[in-house]
């Protein structure tokens, strides 16, 4: 995967951070460049760098992988919410731009998050807190809140239906009953025996999706999480899957 290109770089540094001689952006001093990468999880040096603190970023920056330099995009734009009071191109429209690379450098660029029309306050709360911690913290913090956003979807549209299920169900069986029972499912169109192979692989995904969720994410204190590229898959096949089923109910629905 490629890293920043140097558009992408000079876009960050002198219109978003702001440059003014060796200075760069909110970051005036030694310790300000330590914290960010102490809060980013790095295990990086500013002091080991040659020059002043902008030719440090700079030089850290150029010589880090994609998804290092994801980590301390984020950690710039947290460091430096919009506020173009303070400097006239920090905008929101840049920092939303900004965000949008640092999806790439980690794998991938989202699948849009859609509010579906029929939810519950679990699936609420699971998508603002899974936006929120892609945004501040990456992909990888948001499997546990997306694997609960399906969830409580698929549960939640059996209970708008009034469709029986056990409380220990998991997402694949939840499918197959609104598939099964959900009026919205009754004629899926042509290419049927098709389809059939097509849902029974997002039945496997799904199946897939809890050991991912139980032994990978931040949903426990585990050891060995993903990696931001396979976070960005795991998130985009659940915001996937909810998107075609949302959509099925809302058509059904007109």
């Amino acid at each position: 995967m490629n890293g920043m290109t140097d558009l992408e770089k000079r876009r960050l540094l002198k219109l978003y951070l702001g440059v003014q001689g060796g200075y760069l952006g909110d970051f005036d001093n030694i310790g300000a460049l330590e914290r960010l990468y102490a809060e980013c999880g790095l295990d990086v040096d500013p002091r080991a760098y040659e020059g002043t603190n902008r030719a440090k970023f700079e030089q850290i920056l150029d010589t880090s992988q994609p998804s290092i330099q994801a980590s301390i995009l984020r950690g710039a734009l947290e460091f430096h919410p919009p506020d173009p009071e303070r400097w006239k191109t920090r905008t929101q429209s840049l920092h939303d731009e900004l965000s949008t690379v640092a999806d790439r450098l980690e794998g991938t660029a989202p699948v849009p998050s859609k509010k579906p029309k029929i939810t519950s306050a679990t699936v609420e709360r699971a998508i603002a807190d899974a936006e929120q911690l892609i945004e501040k913290s990456g992909a990888t913090s948001a499997v546990d809140r997306v694997h609960t956003m399906l969830h409580g979807y698929l549960r939640a549209l059996c209970d708008d239906a009034g469709i029986s299920y056990g409380e220990k169900m998991l997402m694949s069986g939840l499918f197959g009953l609104l598939r099964r029972q959900h009026p919205a499912f009754s004629n899926e169109g042509p290419r049927k025996d098709d389809l059939n192979q097509v849902f029974r692989g997002m039945s496997r995904i799904m199946d897939a999706m809890n050991p991912i969720r139980n032994e990978g994410s931040m949903a426990h204190p585990n050891k060995d999480l993903l990696d931001p590229a396979e976070a960005a898959l795991v998130i985009n096949m659940a915001r996937t899957i909810l998107h075609y089923v949302d959509t099925r109910v809302t058509e059904a629905g007109r």
